[in-house]
């Protein structure tokens, strides 16, 4: 096992320097330990790595290879998927949809609902409070569906430069997560977004567009996209017409203007 050697608490202006995320062991872990502090976190999508933890006690840090990610024109919006858009998103609809304006109740929910196939969860208590912590600092979003007064699915991730690190979802009726996942990236993409990176490979995001690219490449997008300003602070302000019926509804899939060599 690599353990880290880290200060107790690194600021959002701090580096910290991880293993390289091509050093990672089959499994796709950089190293073990270190805490969550918002330096740490920052560093680490920085560099291509993410926290998963196994166990409260066990911080895992992880570089995956190959890596899936969504792209502009990738991103699918199946026949079924646009039905609900349209459904949620029509005038004098049950369903409204929210930017950073419950982060604490979305990332909770994203903890404690179950999940087909999956016997718990690895969203323990020090991983939501160092992604609360992010999301005040203005680097941590995230997406509410409400019907009625009740929040019925959400999301939420890290943005750093044109990059968007999807984290979890959850859904507490039929299509939630799904209306708020593709409105978002609808508008993340017409914003100029270059990827969505989801981490792991999934038959469910394969059918909004996950594709998977080896590391090599994705550290290269990664680097281009971090060379962009980083859209911080609260995405309510960031995106006032959010959600903008006429984009989401009319969005087609991007030409392909992103290169691909490594």
């Amino acid at each position: 096992m690599r353990w880290l050697t880290m200060p107790e608490y690194l600021d959002e202006t701090e580096d910290y320097r991880f293993p390289p995320a091509a050093s990672a062991t089959q499994r796709g872990v950089v190293a073990y330990g270190g805490n969550l502090s918002p330096g740490a976190l920052l560093s680490a999508y920085r560099q291509g790595i993410f926290p998963w933890p196994s166990t409260p006690a066990l911080l895992q840090w992880c570089s995956p290879d190959p890596r899936c990610i969504i792209l502009p024109e990738t991103l699918s919006i199946t026949e079924s998927a646009q039905k609900a858009l349209k459904k949620a998103l029509r005038q004098g609809s049950p369903y409204r949809l929210t930017l950073d304006a419950a982060f604490s109740e979305v990332i909770g929910n994203c903890a404690s609902v179950p999940r087909p196939g999956q016997p718990g969860t690895w969203i323990f208590p020090n991983l939501i409070r160092g992604y609360t912590e992010l999301h005040k600092l203005g680097y941590a979003h995230s997406v509410e569906v409400w019907k009625g007064g009740s929040l019925v699915g959400g999301l939420y991730g890290v943005s750093i430069g044109t990059a968007f690190f999807g984290e979890s979802m959850f859904s507490l009726e039929s299509n939630a997560s799904k209306i708020g996942f593709l409105s978002l990236a609808t508008t993340l993409f017409a914003r100029g977004f270059a990827f969505i990176d989801c981490q792991v490979y999934t038959p469910y995001l394969a059918l909004m567009g996950g594709i998977d690219v080896p590391r090599p490449r994705y550290l290269s997008m990664l680097r281009r996209a971090l060379a962009s300003p980083t859209l911080k602070g609260n995405w309510a302000e960031t995106f006032p017409d959010f959600p903008n019926t006429e984009l989401i509804l009319s969005f087609k899939k991007m030409s392909k203007t992103i290169p691909y060599h490594t």
